[in-house]
């Protein structure tokens, strides 16, 4: 949550990781039993007081994406680490979609095409978060 208030000013800012989803996105998988759609509802609603947007835009981008994880979990963690990133980028791609509907049916006007580059970003990342996060999983416990 830090990393994503972390002011940065200038053209930085457009290429700003999603920390938020990819955490979320991880914990669905690790722990689907404790991290779910309420958690993902949850931690939208303070990302957007946190970041000054329409409250529940993020929640609602957030607890669909906690679905998806879930949903798909067992698909998705079969495949080698590759291959789940690929995924992963598809379910990042729908975030951004519920947000870009949220801020077009609000009467915003519509973000540059570098609004589309935190999920190319967040598809790099998430080899790496993984490998990063994975001894935390496994302290965790049983799934």
């Amino acid at each position: 949550m830090y990393l994503t208030i972390l002011p940065i000013p200038g053209w930085p800012f457009d290429y700003q990781p999603p920390w938020v989803v990819l955490a979320l996105l991880f914990w669905c998988f690790a722990a689907p039993s404790r991290v779910g759609v309420l958690v993902g509802f949850c931690v939208g609603l303070m990302v957007d007081v946190l970041t000054g947007a329409l409250l529940g835009q993020h929640a609602l981008s957030l607890s669909v994406t906690a679905y998806l994880a879930i949903m798909l979990r067992a698909r998705i963690r079969i495949f080698p680490l590759w291959q789940q990133t690929f995924f992963v980028w598809l379910i990042l791609l729908v975030e951004r979609l519920l947000t870009l509907w949220a801020i077009g049916a609000t009467g915003q006007p519509m973000p540059p095409l570098t609004y589309w580059t935190p999920s190319l970003i967040g598809l790099f990342l998430w080899p790496f978060m993984s490998l990063l996060l994975t001894p935390m999983e496994r302290r965790v416990g049983p799934r």
